[in-house]
């Protein structure tokens, strides 16, 4: 509990046994700040699940189907929601993003400063010098580039996923309707700046290791094509050339699909692609 506003943590977790009891720790260390770890296993081949069943003030859930990671942070959110989360923070539980900022973070939206708070590898200057390897690097700049002047934007990344959002806004942001691929990220800060909140960003340190997980390759240059498509529906949206039903908010009082509804949902194929009309 932070300022009498519940926080809980959320992990979107994919065969991470190997670090989530280091990541686990460091975010209880946090004293008086969280109040709940929500980790979800999408449906990996280690222990994930397992271990998280037996760390305090923590709910394991598994996907008995690989939903992909835009999908995973559905159920996370939901989850939240359904919890009494009125501060909901994202950490991946490879430990490539240090817990320690949870405070600031959480500061940031319980003294009604910011909706949305950002951890940002590229503020700072020490993103190489963190090991992110060279190339990332370069298409990290590249597609930030982009985006910003498709979207009219002034932020220093759109890829990190270290992310703190206020309750009020999940509950407004369109979640729902993105892809339940690694592009999800990139498609609700794009619904967040629509609806015009501004998103703040914090310094974050940067650690690759062997065990943090990482989108390959072929896989990133999937992703860039999504960040570029989802930047570019944004801006044609914005100019009334296609329908903006993508970003509209949800209907005040909407009713979120249960829990079990959305885990029954599960999908063979974890990414559907570009769910824009």
């Amino acid at each position: 509990m932070f300022r009498d506003q519940r926080v809980i943590v959320v992990m979107p977790a994919y065969n991470a046994a190997a670090t989530l009891r280091r990541t686990h720790a460091e975010v209880l260390a946090q004293e008086g700040i969280v109040d709940e770890v929500i980790v979800v296993d999408d449906a990996g081949s280690d222990d994930t699940v397992a271990i998280a069943a037996t760390l305090p003030r923590t709910i394991a859930v598994r996907h008995e189907r690989n939903l992909g990671y835009g999908g995973n942070q559905k159920t996370c959110y939901r989850l939240a929601l359904d919890r009494g989360a009125d501060i909901v923070i994202m950490v991946h539980p490879d430990f490539q993003y240090t817990p320690m900022l949870i405070p600031a973070m959480a500061s940031l939206i319980a003294n009604g400063v910011y909706e949305c708070v950002l951890g940002s590898r590229i503020l700072g200057g020490r993103a190489l010098a963190g090991g992110m390897p060279i190339w990332k690097y370069v298409a990290n700049r590249g597609l930030t580039w982009a985006e910003n002047l498709l979207l009219n934007a002034t932020l220093s990344e759109y890829h990190t996923g270290y992310r703190a959002f206020s309750r009020a806004l999940l509950e407004r942001v369109p979640f729902e309707n993105n892809a339940n691929g690694f592009v999800f990220d990139n498609q609700i800060l794009a619904q967040i700046h629509w609806l015009g909140y501004t998103i703040a960003e914090v310094t974050c340190p940067t650690k690759y290791f062997k065990e943090a997980s990482s989108i390959d390759f072929s896989s990133s240059c999937g992703y860039g094509l999504g960040c570029l498509a989802t930047g570019l529906h944004y801006r044609l949206a914005r100019w009334g050339l296609v329908d903006d039903a993508f970003y509209r908010p949800k209907p005040a009082g909407a009713r979120r699909p249960a829990l079990a509804a959305a885990l029954a949902a599960a999908v063979a194929d974890p990414d559907p692609g570009m769910p824009f009309p």
